[in-house]
């Protein structure tokens, strides 16, 4: 197919110095030099071009002669004619310079904002250690090829027009089973809805439950999105310091104790890595209760623990009625898959189901049937438990090498649970600089200190395991080695 199929032609004017062939001359000429109509693309015949116009076909053909004599167009007996493949000698190629605005429009707060919190997302490649990659083994990879291969054969009209914006009826039982027997998740299909990962159901949350002023509670140090979220929505923000037994419920009392939403990472703090106890557990639901407060519990990284079973979901220990229980598909099986799910309060579905449906109207139909196959055959659970096994290996080998060749600069903090740990930096050295000389390197790593806002920053390093196989964890760690020890 050619753009030029479907550009919008329009008749050429009739006024002074509009003659019809300088007319289509220009048009075509524009569209080129515009790039709609890129170098070796098709053109129009003379002959369809002219009905399109509603011109002359002598006059189109004018207008190629003229355009092919100053190199824009070449023609190919029984082929047509075609945009030159090489315009770089065109002079006039070259685009004006555009004056400097005198009145430059003013940057609005939430485009800063915007700007601001992409410091720290997750960067796109496989530079090691970077964070959010997954690996998929020939096993789960041929078994998602089956999947994909029955789904296409067995398209239905629910393929090709809307569809229910919670996603999948079939895939939100599946869902809702996986989660009943993994977590503990107290729910019913109608709970559940399908979104695009877990930052999609923590923004649907926010748009639901906050209102301008609304004291809410975050964690200290924090995940960017989710801070991101709650400003966009004018909340109050309180940070809660976290430390080694997870969300200080306490301090958060304190702090804020008519606080109506807090959202929390228990399973694995992000990006501490810690696991909020179980006595803390107790005192999150306790308060919640009493102040008339609402849970949003992001258990991103909740098929991952690797020091026994994971603790009792919030969500399962409340019985769902104040907990709004996120997770995402993206990290158990691999980021492109774009899909997650929240678990809403039977009081909250319908009105997270609606915010969805006006966000992104609904999820593909079509990644939606993989995934129901691949779930309903079993293999969606045997993967989970090999991934298990795998990410845990790379994780004490990543561990192993940094403790050998960086003992004397890091102190590493091995994770029970997720897919990164955090290699402490000793003497107060600096993470920021740290982070840009390894980033020059070539390897990622993400300094934590500018994750927290009022409590007192650690200085560290967050390195991804679960993207990279074991061999790949010693040459890294020297690169990173390399990179930190150079002057």
């Amino acid at each position: 197919m050619s753009w030029a199929d479907i550009y919008p032609w329009e008749r050429p004017g009739s006024g002074p110095g509009q003659g019809v062939v300088r007319g289509v001359y220009a048009q075509v000429r524009a569209a080129i030099l515009g790039g709609a109509l890129p170098p070796a693309s098709r053109l129009p015949s003379t002959r369809d071009l002219a009905a399109r116009l509603g011109v002359a076909r002598a006059s189109v053909v004018e207008a190629y002669e003229q355009l092919a004599a100053e190199g824009y167009l070449l023609s190919r007996r029984g082929a047509g004619a075609f945009v030159s493949a090489d315009l770089s000698g065109l002079a006039d190629l070259a685009p004006s310079p555009v004056p400097p605005a005198l009145d430059r429009p003013e940057i609005p707060p939430p485009a800063r904002a915007f700007a601001a919190t992409a410091g720290f997302t997750t960067l796109p490649g496989e530079r090691p250690f970077n964070t959010g990659r997954t690996l998929l083994d020939p096993r789960a990879a041929a078994a998602w090829g089956r999947s994909t291969r029955r789904a296409l054969r067995h398209l239905g009209p629910e393929h090709f027009g809307y569809s229910d914006p919670q996603g999948d009826v079939a895939l939100r039982a599946a869902i809702a089973d996986y989660l009943r027997a993994a977590r503990g998740v107290v729910c019913e299909p109608g709970q559940v809805i399908v979104t695009t990962g877990a930052q999609h159901a923590v923004d649907i949350a926010a748009r639901v439950l906050l209102t301008p002023g609304l004291p809410v509670w975050i964690e200290d140090p924090h995940y960017p999105s989710t801070l991101h979220a709650v400003t966009q929505a004018k909340a109050q923000i309180h940070s809660i310091p976290v430390d080694r037994l997870g969300l200080s419920v306490a301090a958060g009392v304190a702090a804020a104790p008519d606080a109506r939403v807090a959202f929390v990472t228990p399973s694995h703090q992000y990006p501490l890595g810690v696991t909020l106890s179980m006595a803390r557990r107790l005192d999150l639901l306790a308060w919640a209760r009493s102040a008339g407060a609402w849970i949003v519990e992001d258990d991103y990284a909740s098929e991952f623990r690797y020091g026994g079973p994971p603790l009792a979901s919030l969500q399962g220990l409340d019985g769902g009625e104040r907990v709004i229980y996120v997770g995402t598909l993206n990290k158990a099986l691999f980021p492109g898959l774009r899909l997650g799910y929240l678990v809403a309060p039977k009081a909250l579905a319908g009105a997270m189901a609606t915010a969805r449906q006006i966000m992104d109207r609904q999820p593909s139909t079509l990644t939606q049937a993989i995934l129901l196959d691949f779930m309903a055959g079993g293999q969606f659970a045997a993967h989970i438990r090999r991934r298990r096994l795998a990410y845990r290996a790379q994780r004490d080998a990543l561990a192993a090498a940094l403790e050998t060749r960086l003992g004397d600069l890091v102190e590493v903090d091995v994770p029970d649970q997720g897919m990164h740990l955090i290699a402490y930096l000793k003497d107060g050295a600096d993470d920021l600089a740290a982070e840009a000389k390894v980033l020059a390197a070539g390897i990622t790593a993400r300094a934590i200190s500018r994750l927290y806002r009022t409590a007192p920053p650690r200085s560290g390093l967050m390195l991804g395991f679960s993207g990279f196989p074991v061999s790949a964890m010693k040459p890294g760690v020297a690169a990173l080695e390399r990179a930190l020890r150079a002057p």
